[in-house]
């Protein structure tokens, strides 16, 4: 279901403050669900047992699969975030996913 990038995908969102900040696609998959793509990203440069706080999206990407941050939007409905929330986890709890 998760898709780890076998090269790191990095991507930069700009905050309300026009500040830049570089991520790191942690990994992205698609929920039958709610028929969506999601991806997931952590801060550039984060260690493995780092803790930090990890950006959800819906993702939109296009069709060559590239994506710029207009493809990403937020998830607002609280159905879908525990979804998300659980998906995470699992990948997570994988140890094979830090190998």
């Amino acid at each position: 279901m998760a898709k780890q990038n076998p090269e790191i995908d990095k991507i930069t969102l700009i905050d309300d403050n026009g500040d830049e900040t570089l991520y790191e696609v942690l990994f992205t998959f698609h929920s039958e669900e709610f028929d969506r793509s999601y991806i997931l990203l952590v801060p550039d440069g984060a260690e493995e047992d780092e803790e930090v706080d990890v950006q959800a999206y819906i993702f939109n990407p296009a069709e060559d699969g590239e994506a710029t941050e207009e493809d990403l939007l937020p998830i607002e409905d609280d159905a879908e975030w525990n979804m998300v929330e659980e998906v995470l986890n699992t990948f997570l709890d994988d140890d094979s996913n830090f190998n």
